[in-house]
């Protein structure tokens, strides 16, 4: 069963301490997202969006609970384990894209294959060219931009751009909406759900905006650290 869903979930929790005070932000949180499908999370700030896309990724770890990545735990791993894992399955978008500022879009795509493990020299071929992707996320004419010669939304496209580099069997979105104007929301909504239609490619999208969320399959709804049945 495991192995028959891109993400599972089971009694997720997480909690934050600050000072003497410890704070349960997820709550015995369980789902399952299957392979190629566009899943949404909703949800009021604090509520915990965020924080389990983090745990998705690998980038923090649970209270208690489990994650399994395409049949593979997640959670029972050491960190170098966790960053191999990751490295494997998991695009990362951003609200805040965090490109380089010294670098054109091309490279600040092309970095991400910089920095990818490929031991033996193997997996070279599973990753996609830097250039056919800006192309597909329309800034072909753009490549050698900076970002501060390039508007917010095509910052982002940038951002979309390097996450797939390594062709992610999952990708992660958190608010890639969430400081763009209605137009550069369409063009970046259109370019997921190209990838969804097109190439069945696996989305979780963070979103505030209930009409950004509906363009997924489904949507789950976090309140208070647990998703609203």
């Amino acid at each position: 069963m495991k192995q028959n869903k891109a993400v599972l979930v089971e009694g997720l929790c997480k909690d934050y301490t600050i000072g003497s005070t410890t704070s349960r932000v997820l709550k015995y949180v369980s789902f399952s997202v299957a392979h190629g499908e566009f899943l949404t999370l909703m949800g009021p700030s604090g509520s915990g969006k965020s924080t389990l896309l983090y745990l998705l990724g690998g980038l923090v770890r649970p209270a208690s609970g489990r994650i399994w990545l395409g049949g593979s735990e997640l959670t029972n791993r050491s960190d170098s384990q966790i960053t191999r894992l990751r490295h494997d399955n998991i695009g990362f978008v951003f609200q805040r894209f965090n490109l380089l500022s010294t670098l054109n879009a091309l490279d600040n795509v092309a970095i991400a294959l910089r920095l990818t493990l490929f031991p033996n020299g193997n997996g070279k071929s599973q990753m996609a060219q830097p250039k056919e992707l800006l192309d597909m996320v329309g800034l072909g004419n753009k490549i050698h931009h900076h970002p501060n010669e390039l508007s917010i939304g095509e910052q982002q496209r940038v951002a979309i751009a390097r996450a797939l580099v390594r062709r992610p069997s999952i990708l992660l979105a958190d608010e890639p909406t969430g400081s763009l104007d209605r137009d550069n929301t369409i063009k970046i909504l259109e370019i997921l759900k190209h990838l969804h239609r097109e190439h069945s490619q696996t989305i979780i999208m963070v979103t505030h905006d209930p009409a950004v969320a509906e363009q997924g399959d489904r949507s789950l709804h976090l309140v208070d650290g647990q998703i609203e049945l």
